[in-house]
């Protein structure tokens, strides 16, 4: 397959294009800093020569958006949102020009368009969705994703939850956090941690290519999410360390004053079941967060 990533040079890029890539696949990424083989510039905003890319292309996957780990300031939020909408407008707008656009466009989202909640799994068909800065952010995205259907293309928003790897993400300062015996429970420990491994991340995201049916939303996450307590006390155990500091919420306010982002980060509960991925089939290779661990040790 010929297959584009927009912002394909973050942890979850790297991770696609590898994977894809030792398929045997054409991989091409858009990027503002473009440097080696298969590497275009593009500035998210505007149509230019990087549309060419999409032509004939088989997939088209877009995961750009500024980083939700920042202090929520009007100026971050704006960026925020304009990064995730303006690319998907634009990416939109190019595939309107071209002849033979891609079959399939999968463009991010996130699991935080759900509401907090620790007993009820959120599903693609009966997940509440609530009304907050990161729901909205959510909610806008998908709406500019889905709105213009004048090119007939499968669309595919990935409504992702926390990808667990070792090259990225918030996988390795939470191990860091661990081995420095701060790893304890965060607020309550009630709050649920949806996850997935990202070997699992990059196998949805083929199982969703491959498979016609799967359009609109799905959800990208185990099925088996976990209280915070017993994440920690599951990654304190695979780090060997045997105690850990617990942060109740003042102190994870103040803390995140000084770290520069926020505390919904830790202390929203995701509780998300991939339903469609299931019904339609999908395995995991890491169902359960021991084996997950086991494997990022």
């Amino acid at each position: 397959m010929k297959i584009v990533i927009a912002a394909g040079t973050g942890f979850l890029g790297k991770a696609l294009r590898k994977y894809f890539s030792e398929k045997g696949n054409e991989v091409l990424i858009l990027t503002r800093k473009p440097n080696g083989a298969n590497e275009i510039y593009w500035d998210a905003t505007n149509v230019g020569e990087w549309k060419a890319t999409l032509e004939n292309a088989d997939v088209l996957i877009n995961l750009t958006g500024k980083c939700v780990d920042c202090r929520y300031t009007e100026d971050n939020k704006r960026a925020i949102l304009e990064s995730r909408i303006n690319s998907t407008k634009v990416l939109q707008k190019a595939i309107n020009l071209c002849k033979n656009p891609p079959a399939v466009w999968l463009n991010s989202s996130s699991a935080t368009i759900y509401v907090h909640s620790e007993t009820q799994k959120m599903d693609e068909d009966t997940g509440i969705i609530g009304d907050d800065f990161s729901m909205n952010i959510c909610k806008s995205w998908e709406k500019a994703f889905f709105e213009d259907n004048s090119t007939p293309v499968r669309k595919v928003a990935l409504r992702t939850s926390i990808v667990l790897g070792n090259e990225g993400g918030g996988f390795p300062k939470m191990k860091l956090l661990s081995r420095l015996g701060l790893g304890g429970k965060q607020g309550s420990g009630e709050q649920m941690v949806s996850w997935i491994h990202e070997k699992d991340f990059c196998r949805a995201v083929e199982f969703i290519i491959e498979n016609k049916e799967l359009t609109e939303k799905v959800n990208i996450a185990t099925p088996n999410p976990l209280k915070n307590e017993d994440f920690m006390k599951r990654l304190r155990k695979s780090t060997w360390i045997p105690l850990g500091i617990n942060s109740p919420v003042f102190l994870l306010e103040l803390a995140c004053v000084f770290m520069r982002t926020e505390t919904e980060l830790v202390l929203k509960s995701r509780n998300v079941y991939p339903k469609r991925l299931l019904e339609n089939g999908f395995k995991f290779d890491f169902p359960t967060i021991n084996q997950a661990f086991a494997d990022l040790r």
